[in-house]
């Protein structure tokens, strides 16, 4: 899909200045700053939803072993979002 964007001249500039030093061009590395940009976001999301696993596993004062826990959650989100496995 084609998209455009305004960019400011100087941001533009040095991001095709850094393009033609990596025999790159400026759509490589638009793609790749948006692409990590996504797994920053998911990683981001996978932390959180850790951290809050890890709280309700305390909350409920570790009444299972961790590893049941967590084989509980999994199972919880595969539940909710479906899995890749087949």
């Amino acid at each position: 899909m084609k998209v455009t964007l305004d960019l400011p001249d100087d941001l533009y500039r040095a991001v095709k200045v850094e393009a033609a030093r990596l025999d790159r061009t400026v759509r490589d590395i638009a793609e790749q700053a948006l692409d990590e940009w996504l797994v920053r976001l998911e990683d981001a999301e996978d932390i959180a939803a850790a951290e809050e696993a890890m709280a309700e596993y305390e909350r409920d004062g570790g009444a299972v072993g961790v590893e049941e826990f967590f084989r509980t959650v999994a199972a919880e989100t595969r539940a909710q979002y479906g899995s890749e496995k087949a």
